[in-house]
């Protein structure tokens, strides 16, 4: 039996502009001149922003009257160790570390614990005016701390706070902008979880609980570090509120190494090389859940 010999279709031409070999060479040395000069603008800015820790470090191995000098000396000669060790024994670095240690962790807890309960309300329930009670809430992150800052003491103190670390920590306690953060995310897990654990009898606590906080880590460890950073750095806060020396943070305490007519800049590189690593180390542990998180967060808004 004869078969029929059936033409095979011709293939579709691919357009030349969507040919990769029909590229030409002046396209691709415009892509390698862009690649090559945004490349050149990160190595910059990272130099730039790595430049002052390195001299802050260098610093901190240096003898006082070498801290300065000009030109900058890269590689100190002689290395001085010895700083380390002085800053324990002429200061009170273990108060220092102590204190901010516990504001840090106490502020940072706390801020997860509100700014979650009020985003899973502003994300999760319906009531009426919601919305505009949120917005009128975020829209305090425009006001500036100084505009009511001296109402705010006159009000912890007369409640009896003041000189204490409770008066950081009930300025601290709740935040607009860790409400948002917490939001954000808490929207892009479907709300159909949410509805089949009611319709299950479990309670909006056991909801916040047992789903929306496992599902959030992302979004938690990008909260705590943050927290954690600005609360660790503060400055203007311990130093409108705690008085006493054994109050203290690493932030205040460094204050104590300037005095009348001179400063001892050596030892103060130094406490701030050693109030940087612990942050440091906490960034470097959890970067993939703080890149995932701040990600996260901007897919909705």
């Amino acid at each position: 039996m004869a078969t029929l010999d059936t033409p095979t279709p011709a293939a579709a031409p691919v357009p030349a502009t969507l040919n990769p070999l029909n590229r030409r060479p002046r396209d691709a040395g415009r892509s390698a001149v862009a690649k090559a000069l945004g490349y050149s603008a990160m190595i910059v800015a990272a130099a730039a922003i790595l430049l002052p820790f390195a001299w802050m470090v260098i610093s901190s191995l240096k003898t006082n009257n070498q801290v300065f000098t000009v030109p900058v000396t890269w590689i100190p000669d002689p290395i001085v160790w010895q700083n380390y060790l002085d800053i324990w024994a002429r200061s009170d670095m273990t108060t220092w570390i102590k204190n901010t240690l516990i504001l840090s962790v106490t502020v940072t807890v706390l801020q997860v614990v509100t700014g979650s309960f009020a985003a899973y309300g502003f994300s999760k329930m319906r009531f009426k005016g919601r919305d505009a009670l949120f917005v009128l809430y975020i829209g305090t992150i425009a006001v500036p701390w100084q505009s009511y800052m001296i109402p705010q003491f006159i009000m912890l103190s007369n409640v009896g706070l003041s000189n204490t670390l409770w008066a950081i920590i009930a300025l601290q306690t709740f935040s607009a902008f860790g409400v948002f953060l917490m939001k954000q995310y808490f929207e892009s897990i479907p709300e159909e979880l949410s509805e089949a654990a009611r319709i299950d009898g479990l309670s909006e606590y056991g909801i916040w609980r047992r789903i929306i906080m496992p599902l959030s880590v992302p979004a938690i460890a990008s909260l705590t570090l943050l927290m954690f950073v600005n609360t660790w750095n503060d400055y203007l806060g311990p130093l409108i509120y705690l008085r006493s020396p054994d109050l203290w943070t690493i932030q205040l305490g460094l204050k104590s190494f300037i005095g009348q007519y001179n400063a001892e800049h050596a030892l103060i590189m130094t406490g701030s090389v050693l109030s940087v690593l612990p942050v440091a180390i906490i960034f470097l542990l959890g970067q993939r859940y703080f890149v995932e998180g701040i990600a996260s967060t901007g897919v909705k808004g």
